[in-house]
């Protein structure tokens, strides 16, 4: 089969379309013939080695196929059950053996594409929303990158627990995105003080909680814009990591709090992961919530994928197909 290498650490061109072997399924283990792969910022990060691997590896960590075959003790799927997965490395590739338990069964009504879509960045959203900082009626929130894979997810999920939503943007085009998944206010902030705007529109008394993906950019205007016990969530840096803090900030800021969440630890266990996948799927299926492809991708043009992706230029989801 094909698949995307990684041998060292380093920009898209380290990205090999190689040929490698099918894996065998293990104990607890099944193996998946993928339909369509998930672009993630989370895989650049590795790419470069900020989020270091053990090279060699195959790229990838969200998926959406057929179970080809399963190892001993499998009891969660069979063969030719449909089915996606995140959180689980070898996703760019024609197969990828998945622990058993990380695989979710995908509705007859939902598509490969929008289920691989929907795995880490509709999971993510789904656990800022109802876990890190739980969202209810009353309660504004900032999410950055309002227009992007997480954000627009994010921005609807807020809006189904009652919240009020600001989203910031890069263009007019993404603005207009924004808007249509439900946010209430959208600024621009290529094109003033997006930190002034936010406290225009509270009337000077900020938000409860700030959702950002940004990281270097935006962090210190994010804490400025939060209400004294505010919630400062720093999920990802796509404009890079942000430099050691000091702690008594948060203190002359008033009190506020600050937390860097992972996918990994809001799906610990199989009954976590399919509460949240299965609430996605059931929304998506009953037109609740919409997922949005930005461009898919042959595999062999994974490099091309990340480069756009990296760009911060896409309005929803990347994808790849083998």
């Amino acid at each position: 089969m094909k698949a995307i290498r990684v041998s060292e650490y380093g920009g898209p061109e380290v990205l090999k379309y190689e040929d490698v072997a099918v894996p065998e399924p293990k104990q607890g283990e099944a193996l998946v013939k993928i339909e369509a792969s998930g672009i993630n910022f989370v895989d650049i990060y590795q790419r470069k080695g900020l989020y270091p691997v053990s090279v060699p590896f195959t790229m990838g960590q969200e998926a959406s196929g057929i179970v080809d075959a399963v190892g001993p003790g499998v009891t969660e799927v069979r063969e030719g059950d449909r089915v996606a997965y995140t959180s689980a490395l070898g996703a760019y590739a024609g197969y990828a053996v998945v622990p058993s338990w990380r695989l979710v069964k995908v509705p007859g009504a939902i598509d490969a594409q929008k289920a691989a879509a929907v795995m880490l960045q509709g999971m993510t959203a789904h656990y800022l929303a109802h876990s890190t900082f739980p969202l209810k009626k009353g309660d504004t929130a900032v999410v950055h990158a309002a227009a992007g894979g997480v954000g627009l997810l994010l921005v609807q999920i807020a809006k189904r627990r009652g919240a009020r939503v600001i989203g910031t943007v890069s263009t007019a085009e993404k603005a207009k995105l924004a808007q249509q998944a439900g946010a209430d206010d959208v600024i621009i902030y290529t094109q003033g003080d997006w930190e002034a705007e936010v406290r225009r529109i509270t009337g000077g008394r900020g938000v409860q909680v700030v959702y950002d993906s940004v990281g270097i950019a935006t962090f210190e205007k994010s804490l400025n814009c939060l209400q004294p016990r505010g919630s400062m969530v720093l999920y990802g840096q796509a404009s890079g990591p942000v430099p050691p803090v000091d702690l008594q900030i948060f203190n002359t800021k008033g009190a506020l709090y600050l937390t860097r969440p992972s996918l990994i630890y809001y799906t610990a266990n199989r009954e976590e992961l399919l509460e949240r996948a299965n609430d996605l799927f059931g929304w998506m299926a009953s037109g609740e919530l919409s997922v949005r492809i930005d461009s898919v991708f042959p595999l062999a043009r994974a490099a091309d994928a990340q480069r756009k992706l990296e760009s911060r230029a896409t309005m929803g989801k990347v994808l790849l197909t083998p």
